[in-house]
Formats: structure tokens, C-alpha cells, sequence
């Protein structure tokens, strides 16, 4: 079993990732002189290709640097014992940090329960006032930002966009300080980093033979169909007030290789935050005063209560078991993975840059024609059956043909603009617009001598990422490319790096590359404020359906009356494990002032009850639970919906469960609520149904006569009142 330590231990135990190709430089004459040019030729090569008798590799005559000696290891001083770290848990900000609850990936580890509930405080507008001031402050910078100044011959600083040239690092763990290893840490980027359960074997086989890692994906979202999805489990839903709907799934499994003697819990939380709680903790980890063990294993309360001590477990009832929860969890969970890509290309000739020029461009050229053959396949797409990214595979109103591809587990269907519909005398083309205009990432395609490009040309609110790739020595054995990327400036930066200055020969390399950085840049856009806030939304949705429609707190059995006897053998197997109880239907008049004279608690236990009330004589009594309000299940209520039927329904109706006989609250879930007996015959049948006709008729009297005696009391009492104030 892997404890909460596992994301620091296994990078220390794994295995080095593929070595970085050398970086090569490309020497040019100047004025009879012989200058090295630090121009790298990026992406490195694989083992066994041939090189580019451009660009030969030049010798590492470099010596090896010897590593310094340690502190404290000199001749004269002697060494002194390792010092292990020390911190506390408590030190770090955030997450779940419980001990022996291994994480499943690497989000989990940054959930945390109070940031899921300020956020939401924020988000409904709960903000301080402090905080109103520095949004503004925030707002106003935005609007004032006028970009990052950095650009150059294929790419121009844009306001409110970040640009990346070449030579940018990412910082986090395993990067090198400085060296010619300086850009190993591109092979295995933090970013790259997802599932800690699973073997690292598993990702680098996914990999394939690319040199390069998709970053920014939520591999841990197939816990759920991986763990849960038609196993046997239990799921749980709730309405929490600070947190808002919630719901957990929960499976005890036995541990691989244990015979039956040891079990593990899996466990997932989730919130309307898009970090999810997914890990395991085995039962024997579980501190004895929690466990309280039955035949079943531990009691979910229980683990839930050690893991997420401030989670309001009384908001909590099981799910229906109904086939549309899996599946809606199972949407839920995976909400964020996608494993198919649209990707806009844009044709830039020799003295164009804004946007209309490169819609209007009818055909491709060669060098465009070249760039388009090594990215992917051309594809008939009537009659396509596979990915057709919203393109017409029926009547070719978008087009006869279109580029695809896959890499590693990435479906990908190019949007490119010379291959959909042109119209002429048309400046706008909105047939190609209305499909590269909507997608996240755009590849720019510049021929030699373009002008530079920038966002400020693109009229769209989805084009998030440019990737601007410009041709030198187009169509000849020498043929190599240079690349910059632009960004929105909320979206993180996303790899694979390249150094400055970077040539890209045309090879199934480069293809690798450019195909990941775009997988990347669409797996990054995700993480933006604009798209996060629009993912959190549907989240909610899902979760608030789940929330009020699929708890299972209420079982309702029918039958005919030829299967009497199928209803009386089901009470009587329930009875094995239950006592049983019989609901009462209460219909309280409000007083004077509109009150219905009684006071509930949130689990609709009654905590309050007004002496020789409506509601007291009607036969509510303290301790008794309600468990519908005015036809309504009470636990899909908020408590300013109970409020409002109790204020404003035409007509209180409540069904309770009495308290037990010592007077106490029956809180157990497992009660079966019997709303009438079960005749063998049909004169009994009648006879009951007098019975009942008569005991309504009575109770009517009763509340008649309870209601006249109260109008008396009154009477009484405002006399005597009246006499009290008389002088004497």
C-alpha cells in the first residue's frame, strides 16, 4: 500500500526518462571568418536517423565537470551525521493530508476541503469587502495590460497575450540548476505527471516512441470506471450548506495478494471544484477507535469521518442504485478528458498577416502542400466515420477532404482553410471561419517573407493559442521551420520547450513536436479562468441532479391486490433487521400570527413544540421526524424551501415518524415506514377502510374541539388581562 508520501518517493525511484539527443550548431562563414552560430537544431533526433548534412553535429570536447565536495567532508573536519527534514504536516497550506490515505493522482493530493468552500463562497458572491477592492485592482490591471513586449520576424507582442520564443523553462522538481542538461527537464515535465498508483511503465508505453509527454491531462479521472464503474459500491449524496452539492463514492475490495484476511477502501469526494479526492487507505490503517468493524467492513461514516474530519456528514443519505447514477458519475468524473482535438490552420503568404488575407487565399502552395503532408492524411470526408471534428461527412457541404491524424491516444482533425468551402467575393469566408474561428488552438502557417503575425488581426473569443510556424528553404532536402507561440495570458505555459533560436528540420520529429504542443496548448486552455468557470457550472448542474433526485432515502413498494402476499413477505424479511414503525399524517393549522408552532432541526427532527398548539393537538410530538413536507421528500428541501411551504402552502401536510417509546428520536436509516395493513380478504378490506373513515372523522372532532378550547383560552386570558390593567 502507498502512503501519502508516494508522489516524493516515486520520483526518487524511478527510472531516468530517454536522454536528450545532442543539441547541434550549425557553423556559418562571416567575412572569411569562421563564427559558431548557437542555433540549435530542435526537436533532438531518435537513434538511427540519418542527419541533416546541413546541420552536422558538432564534438563535445567539453571535460567532464567533477561534482563539488560536499559541506563538512574536508580533510581536517569530520563528516557530520545526514539530517532527515522535518516538517509537519500541519505546516503545509491545503490538501488532504491524512496518514496512510494514499492518493491516487496528483490533483488529490492539492484538494482541500476549505478552498472548495471559499471558492464557492466567492463564486455566489460571498466576498468581503476587502476583497471587492483588490478585484477592482485586478481589473484594472487586466485592462491595462498591453502584453509581454517580446516578439520578433514571425510573431508581435499582443495585448492581454503571452508570447513564447524559445528558451523559457519550466520550473518544479528534478529541474537542473544549470549545465548542458539544462533542457532534460523538457523530457519529463512536472505537467506530465498525473496517475501516482499506477506503475510508470504504464504511461511510457502509452507514450509510444515519441519523445515527448502530453502535460495538463487528468489521467486520474478513470478512477471511477476503473475501480467502481459496474463493481459493486456504494455512492452518497448531499446538499452541504457550506460546500453545496456533494456527492462520495465508496468500495471495499480485497487487498491483491492478502487470501481474504486484509481489505482496502477506495474512496472518491467531489465538490463543484474541479479537484477531486481519489485515493485508498487499507482497513487495518485506520486508527481502532474509529474502526467500530461490522460483518460488511468498516462503516463509511466512520472512514469518512477520519479522513474528512470537517465534512457535515448528516447531509449525507445513500444513492439510488438506479443504472443513470453510474453513468452520470461516470460523465461527472471524466468531464475534463478528451481524447479527440480540433486544430485551425491558417495559410499566410509572402506579405500577408491579418486575418482576411489568409482566409481569402483559394488554394495552397507547394511549401503549404509539403507542411500539410507531414503533419497528417488527407481524408475523403464523405462517408467518414471516425472523428470528423463537426465537419459534413454526408453531403460535402464543408468540404470534399480534410487532414487527420493520431498521436499516441489523440484523435486529431485539422481544420484547414484552403481545404474548406471558399466563396468568392466574399472577404469574410465565413464557411471556413465559422470552423477555425471556434477552435481553441490555431496553427499559422507563414511562407518565406510573411509579415509578423499577432492576435490583434483575429476577430474570434475562442482562438486561445497561436502556433506560428514559418518555412525556410521550402521544398529541398534542406527544408526546416521555426516556430513561436502566442497564448491568452491566463493560460499556464505548456511544453514540449524548445531552446531560442531553434531550427526544425522537416522530419517525423517535428511532427511529434508540433502535434503535442498543440495537444498541450488545447490540455492548458482548459485550465484558464474562462474555461474552469464554464466546467465548474456543468459540474454543478450534474452534482445538484444527482443531489435532489437520486437519493435513495425512500423506497416505495405497490402491488395489486393479487400480490397481497408478496408485500407481506417482504415486511416480514425486513423485520429480520428492522423493528418497524408505522408513519403518522399531521396537518398543523398556523396561530395567530401565520406560525406553524413547531421547530425542526436540519435532519427534520422536531426540536420545538408550542404547549396546547395546532400542532401539538393535531398529535406531532417532540422527538418525531418528518420525512415529507406538503408532498415532498424533506431531505431534497433546502432549508429556505421548507421555510417558504411552511410560510406560504395553502395547506401545512407533513408525515412523521413518532420517537421511539422512550420518547427519543428514531434516527436509524433502516426503518420500514408502514402506511397500512395488509387484509387477506376483501371484507376486510371494507371493514378496514370503515375503520379509517372513522378514526378521520374523529381526529377532524378532535382538532374541532382542540380549536374551540384554544378560542376560550384566549378569551380568558385577554380578560383577565383587561381586569389586571383596571385601576383600582
Amino acid at each position: 500500500m502507498q502512503s501519502d508520501d508516494l508522489f516524493i518517493r516515486k520520483f526518487r525511484r524511478q527510472s531516468p526518462r530517454p536522454t536528450l539527443a545532442r543539441v547541434n550548431f550549425d557553423p556559418k562563414q562571416d567575412g572569411g571568418s569562421v563564427r559558431t552560430r548557437v542555433v540549435a537544431e530542435w526537436p533532438p533526433r531518435r537513434e538511427g536517423e540519418g542527419t541533416n548534412r546541413n546541420c552536422a553535429p558538432a564534438a563535445d570536447t567539453s571535460k567532464p565537470v567533477k561534482p563539488p565536495k560536499p559541506e563538512g567532508l574536508g580533510k581536517k573536519s569530520k563528516p557530520s551525521p545526514p539530517q532527515a527534514p522535518h516538517f509537519s504536516c500541519d505546516q503545509v497550506p491545503g490538501g488532504a493530508w491524512v496518514r496512510n490515505f494514499a492518493h491516487y493522482d496528483i490533483q488529490s493530493i492539492l484538494f482541500d476541503l476549505s478552498e472548495a468552500a471559499t471558492n464557492r463562497d466567492i463564486s455566489q458572491g460571498g466576498g468581503g469587502g476587502s476583497g471587492s477592492g483588490t478585484g477592482s485592482e485586478d481589473l484594472e490591471q487586466s485592462l491595462l495590460d498591453e502584453g509581454d513586449g517580446n516578439d520578433n520576424d514571425l510573431l508581435l507582442s499582443c495585448p492581454h497575450f503571452r508570447n513564447e520564443m524559445g528558451g523559457e523553462e519550466s520550473v518544479g522538481l528534478g529541474l537542473p540548476r544549470a549545465g548542458r542538461y539544462r533542457w532534460r527537464s523538457l523530457q519529463s515535465p512536472n505537467n506530465a505527471v498525473s496517475v501516482l498508483e499506477e506503475p510508470r511503465e504504464s504511461h511510457v508505453q502509452a507514450q509510444g516512441k515519441s519523445n515527448y509527454f502530453i502535460e495538463h491531462a487528468d489521467l486520474g479521472a478513470r478512477y471511477y470506471h476503473k475501480y467502481f464503474y459496474m463493481k459493486d459500491h456504494q455512492n452518497f449524496f448531499g446538499m452541504d450548506e457550506r460546500l453545496g452539492p456533494v456527492a462520495v463514492s465508496f468500495r471495499r475490495e480485497e487487498k491483491e495478494g492478502s487470501s481474504g484476511s486484509q481489505y482496502n477502501y477506495r474512496i472518491i469526494f467531489r465538490t463543484t471544484e474541479l479537484k477531486t479526492l481519489r485515493g485508498s487507505i487499507l482497513e487495518e490503517s485506520v486508527p481502532s477507535a474509529a474502526r467500530h468493524t461490522t460483518p460488511r467492513g468498516l462503516s463509511p461514516k466512520r472512514l469518512l469521518e477520519f479522513i474528512l474530519p470537517d465534512l457535515n456528514l448528516h447531509c449525507l443519505r445513500l444513492a439510488s442504485t438506479s443504472p443513470k447514477v453510474r453513468d452520470t458519475l461516470l460523465k461527472l468524473d471524466e468531464q475534463g478528458l478528451n481524447f479527440q482535438h480540433k486544430v485551425g490552420i491558417m495559410y499566410c503568404r509572402a506579405g500577408q498577416s491579418t486575418e482576411e488575407d489568409m482566409y481569402n487565399n483559394e488554394s495552397a502552395g507547394p511549401e503549404f502542400d509539403e507542411f500539410l503532408d507531414l503533419l497528417g492524411e488527407r481524408v475523403r470526408l464523405k462517408g467518414w466515420e471516425k472523428y470528423r471534428a463537426q465537419l459534413d461527412t454526408k453531403t460535402d457541404s464543408t468540404g470534399t477532404h480534410s487532414l487527420y491524424t493520431r498521436y499516441q491516444d489523440y484523435e486529431i482533425m485539422f481544420h484547414v482553410s484552403t481545404m474548406l468551402p471558399y466563396t468568392a467575393n466574399n472577404t469574410q469566408q465565413l464557411l471556413r471561419k465559422r470552423h477555425i474561428g471556434n477552435d481553441i488552438v490555431t496553427i499559422v502557417f507563414q511562407e518565406p517573407g510573411a509579415l509578423p503575425f499577432t492576435p490583434k488581426t483575429i476577430r474570434s473569443h475562442f482562438q486561445h493559442v497561436f502556433i506560428i510556424v514559418q518555412v525556410h528553404e521550402p521544398c529541398t532536402e534542406n527544408t526546416y521551420y521555426r516556430v513561436a507561440v502566442t497564448r491568452s495570458k491566463d493560460i499556464p505555459l505548456f511544453g514540449p520547450l524548445f531552446p531560442k533560436g531553434a531550427r526544425f528540420p522537416r522530419s517525423p520529429a517535428f511532427r511529434d513536436f508540433l502535434l503535442a504542443k498543440a495537444i498541450n496548448a488545447e490540455n492548458a486552455a482548459e485550465k484558464s479562468e474562462k474555461f474552469r468557470s464554464m466546467a465548474t457550472r456543468t459540474r454543478q448542474e450534474y452534482l445538484k441532479d444527482l443531489a435532489e433526485n437520486y437519493r435513495g432515502e425512500a423506497v416505495t413498494v405497490t402491488t395489486s391486490e393479487s400480490q397481497v402476499e408478496d408485500i407481506k413477505e417482504v415486511v416480514q424479511r425486513l423485520e429480520l433487521v428492522t423493528r418497524g414503525c408505522e408513519a403518522r399524517e399531521v396537518t398543523p393549522l398556523r396561530d395567530g400570527v401565520g406560525q406553524p408552532g413547531f421547530l425542526m432541526s436540519e435532519e427534520g427532527f422536531v426540536t420545538e413544540l408550542q404547549r396546547f398548539g395546532y400542532a401539538e393537538s393535531g398529535g406531532l410530538q417532540l422527538g418525531a421526524r418528518v420525512v415529507r413536507l406538503c408532498g415532498q421528500v424533506l431531505v431534497h428541501l433546502s432549508l429556505e424551501e421548507r421555510s417558504r411551504l411552511l410560510r406560504t402552502a395553502q395547506k401545512i401536510h407533513i408525515t412523521v415518524i413518532p420517537p421511539d417509546e422512550n420518547g427519543k428520536p428514531q434516527r436509524s436509516t433502516l426503518k420500514v415506514i408502514m402506511f397500512a395493513c395488509f387484509p387477506q380478504e376483501k371484507e376486510d378490506k371494507a371493514v378496514l377502510q370503515a375503520e379509517v373513515q372513522s378514526l378521520r372523522q374523529n381526529n377532524q372532532r378532535l382538532q374541532e374541539e382542540s380549536q374551540s378550547t384554544v378560542a376560550r383560552l384566549i378569551k380568558v386570558t385577554e380578560l383577565l388581562c383587561n381586569t389586571i390593567d383596571k385601576p383600582y
